[in-house]
């Protein structure tokens, strides 16, 4: 094999280990994330909330596709309860975008600034529900 040859090959090697590391794959029939996702969860969300129990926020797991406001275990504000979202992608990128603009009057004053960190977080929110 040619220098530029060896040179093109190692750049499609690592332009394809890119790829495969930042993309959603299936193994054994489930969606796998990258480790990402879980790991913003518990630096950005993990003081509040956890997936199996509430903490000072309701447990996460399960709320892709639950109506806001409806684990009995929890006490929600008003606003919260009574605002009939249905969390998937779209209302969650809405409201860990910004909370109060969603949902005026809610508990929660948190942001997620950056928007590869709330697609991470969506996504590993999505598969810990399914």
């Amino acid at each position: 094999m040619r220098a530029g040859n060896v040179h093109v090959f190692g750049l499609s090697l690592v332009a394809f280990a890119a790829v495969l590391a930042a993309s959603t794959f299936f193994v054994s029939g489930k969606a796998q994330t990258s480790p990402a996702g879980k790991e913003l969860f518990e630096k950005r969300c993990g003081g509040c909330h956890a997936l199996d129990r509430d903490k000072e926020g309701p447990r996460l797991q399960g709320v892709y596709g639950r109506t806001a406001g409806s684990v009995d275990s929890f006490q929600y504000s008003d606003a919260l309860k009574k605002s009939g979202i249905k969390w998937n992608s779209e209302t969650l990128e809405k409201w860990l975008t910004d909370t109060d603009k969603l949902v005026p009057g809610n508990d929660m004053t948190f942001r997620v600034e950056k928007a590869e960190e709330r697609r991470e977080i969506i996504a590993w929110l999505q598969q810990t529900s399914n």
